[in-house]
Order: structure tokens, then sequence, then C-alpha cells
């Protein structure tokens, strides 16, 4: 599994800043290389759910937020998360803020088969989708499990990253996603809008490419 855990942070944050700026688009983020803050968020549109229900972001076009995170079952990061996340998605219900859970790996043990026995053994509170395409996991810049995203109510990213600044939960001293949250929903600008995820690779194909002929 090509996971981050024996790296330092420190590690990570230079490795994140030198893809950011060998990427060389000037529309991404300081550590996402695809999108940026204040940018639209990508739409997802009839994606499959562990409730078998199909979804769309427009679904949620009542709610004042929206949290999108990509996620899967196997990694011990998305795992070490997965507590901390259902608190948050309990926490946040009363104020009618959404969060969506996405999974795009297409190993075995990440396919709806197991995601539906994950989310019925836990009780998500939240809405748990599969997008065996990847593309949606593409157009976020979304490469580690797990990532989070905050958007607004006009769907722009207003924060994206890490959940915190404890990757296993045991030391949390910076909630960032819920200082984000916090923010938003209060009218005041996020102080820290981005920050360097933290996880497991995202399980991207490699498209083949085409012989010219």
């Amino acid at each position: 599994m090509a996971c981050l855990k024996s790296l330092s942070i420190t590690n990570v944050f230079a490795a994140c800043c030198f893809l950011s700026i060998w990427a060389g688009n000037v529309d991404a983020g300081k550590y996402n290389t695809t999108i940026d803050i204040g940018d639209k968020a990508p739409q997802w549109k009839d994606l499959p759910g562990t409730d078998g229900e199909s979804h769309s972001l427009s679904d949620l076009k009542d709610a004042p937020a929206v949290i999108v995170v990509f996620t899967c079952n196997s990694c011990p990061y998305a795992i070490d998360a997965e507590e901390r996340l259902i608190k948050l998605a309990e926490s946040l219900a009363p104020q009618g803020i959404k969060v969506v859970a996405i999974n795009v790996n297409k190993v075995e043990e990440d396919r709806m088969p197991a995601m539906k026995a994950r989310a019925a053994e836990k009780k998500y509170p939240f809405t748990y989708l599969y997008d065996e395409s990847q593309q949606i996991a593409k157009q976020f810049g979304a490469k580690y499990t797990p990532e989070f995203f905050l958007l607004d109510r006009e769907r722009r990213i207003a924060y994206m990253g890490s959940l915190d600044d404890s990757p296993d939960g045991s030391e949390v001293t910076k909630s960032y996603l819920k200082d984000a949250i916090d923010a938003l929903m209060n009218g005041q600008s996020v102080q820290v809008a981005e920050t360097v995820p933290i996880g497991c690779r995202i399980r991207i194909e490699r498209e083949r490419r085409r012989r010219s002929r």
C-alpha cells in the first residue's frame, strides 16, 4: 500500500510543494495541483451510495455548507480519522451541514460491497459514495485518503487539506476543518484555508497510451 505513514510531515510538506511548483498550474492551490481556494467545486452526478440510491451534489442545494472527504476502507489513515469524522458529522447535522464521503479506489476491499458492510458496521451518519470512473477525485485534485474539502453555500472551495494536525488523532492541537467550518458559518474569513493532506495515495489507474499510426 502506497501510504505516507513512514514519512515525516516535513518531508510530505516538501514533496507537496515540489509537486505544486512542478505542475505549474496557475489555477492550483498551494498544495493542490488542480484547484484553488475560491474555485467552484466540481459537480458529481448520480454516484451510487451505500444506501442503494444515486446521489448528486445538486441534491444538497439547501445545505449551508458541504464537506467532501475522499476516503476508503483500506487506508489506515482513513480508518484512524473515521471516528472523528462520524462525531463531526453528528455535531454538524443540527446546522444542516452535509458530509459526503467519496471512495474511488478499485481494489476489492474498497469496492461497493465492502463499503456497504463498513457503513452498516459503523452506522455512518453521512453519505458514502463510490465513483468507479475516478473522475471526481481527479477533478478535485484529491490524491490522498482522507482528504477534505469544505464547500460554502455557493459551492466554492473554502478549505481543503487535512482534518486536523494529528493523522492518528492522538495529539490534536489544531482542528483545521472544524475551525474553517466555524469561521464560514459565522461569516468570517477562514484563517487557514489550505493544509497538506496526509494519508494513503489514492489508487488512480493509469490511462494506457494509444499507439499513433
